[in-house]
């Protein structure tokens, strides 16, 4: 890998089954890898029309576990989201040179090797930042089908932040993003990614996510507040 990524979208569930309904039978998307082999927590992923990934993250094993908490402190909703880089270390350079605490660290596999940006640092988001390199296990355990042919594309994650200079620190100059302007949001593209983030600046607002956004070539008829038992806007932006 040789330039960052916006690799997928992760939501905070109690079961990853919650999300089937909405992700496979309205969205068209389909299964495309998980695993459940930690003591703390299991995912599974989601491929839609066009390559974009969501991910969700539940809890397993005793009721003190970080998903519990999180789910505890607010219910479901957007937890994450991965951006896979060509070199942890650089990232970490980086985030050190911008002022940026990294927390949970983790080496002790060669194979998948990450750190994150806190939400309270990282525009009310959890960032995980990810080098990968072949031969590990994890996300292809699980067997893979193809996105249904009239489903779905994910366009990507809708934000808000107080400050356009702190966007585009973190999600340009750190994490390899170009910025352009849509509208009054800014828009960062990653070249070898199908997803986008859109970030609306609000000096007033709570910083973090708003809503997912989606694009497809039939009415998806989505509700206009969070989907039920997902806790997350879906917004159908165009066909």
């Amino acid at each position: 890998m040789t330039a960052t990524k916006l690799d997928h979208i992760a939501l905070g569930l109690p079961r990853a089954s919650d999300a089937i309904e909405l992700f496979e039978e309205r969205l068209g998307g389909a299964p495309a890898g998980g695993y459940d082999g930690s003591a703390e927590f299991g995912f599974r992923q989601w491929e839609f029309q066009g390559g974009g990934r969501l991910e969700v993250i539940y809890p397993s094993g005793p009721p003190n576990g970080f998903m519990h908490r999180f789910l505890a402190a607010g219910g479901p909703r957007v937890h994450h989201v991965t951006l896979k880089v060509a070199s942890l270390d650089e990232t970490l350079a980086k985030a050190a040179a911008h002022g940026q605490q990294v927390i949970g660290v983790e080496r002790s596999n060669p194979h998948w090797q990450e750190a994150f940006l806190h939400p309270k640092q990282a525009q009310g988001i959890v960032v995980q930042m990810v080098e990968q390199a072949p031969g590990g296990e994890g996300d292809d355990l699980l067997p893979a089908s193809r996105p249904r042919a009239d489903g779905a594309r994910l366009v990507g994650l809708r934000l808000f932040a107080r400050s356009a200079e702190a966007a585009r620190r973190q999600w340009s100059d750190l994490l390899g993003g170009s910025a352009a302007m849509q509208g009054s949001s800014l828009v960062f593209r990653w070249e070898q990614s199908p997803l986008v983030l859109l970030v609306d600046v609000r000096p007033d607002a709570a910083e973090g996510p708003q809503q997912i956004e989606l694009r497809a070539t039939r009415d998806l008829i989505l509700p206009r507040g969070p989907y039920p038992g997902l806790g997350t806007r879906f917004v159908q932006t165009g066909r």
